[in-house]
């Protein structure tokens, strides 16, 4: 059982940044395949990005490709999702998750466990 708390939303102007954290719990965390979703209003939640247990391999979707860096710190159970260049677009819920398998994968159903989400909002 893996429990993760998200931190770090909150609202910033188009062309800021901003970092996410998700703290998880259990001595397990450095087994799973993290990933970031996201869930605008209206819209369906939908995959960010996402990083293999030893941090080696990492994988983004194409709309936040080159501008938001995902990263773990195995120590400290904890992944962190940087993002820079932040557009209105990226207004969302913003949910991390484990997956126990080793392959990254893009579809939320395949991912075990989820956080309860923090808000992003970027003005234009």
């Amino acid at each position: 059982q893996v429990q993760l708390v998200e931190s770090g939303g909150g609202l910033v102007q188009a062309g800021g940044s901003l970092r996410l954290s998700c703290a998880a719990s259990g001595r397990t965390f450095s087994s799973y395949t993290m990933g970031w979703f996201r869930q605008a209003p209206g819209k369906e939640r939908e995959f960010a990005a996402a990083i293999s247990w030893n941090g080696g391999s990492t994988y983004y979707a194409d709309p936040v490709k080159g501008r938001f860096t995902i990263s773990r710190d195995n120590a400290k159970s904890t992944v962190y999702l940087q993002m820079n260049s932040l557009k209105p677009e990226d207004t969302a819920v913003y949910y991390c998750a484990a997956d126990r398998a080793v392959a990254i994968r893009t579809t939320s159903r395949s991912y075990d466990y989820w956080g309860q989400g923090t808000q992003v909002t970027v003005s234009s």
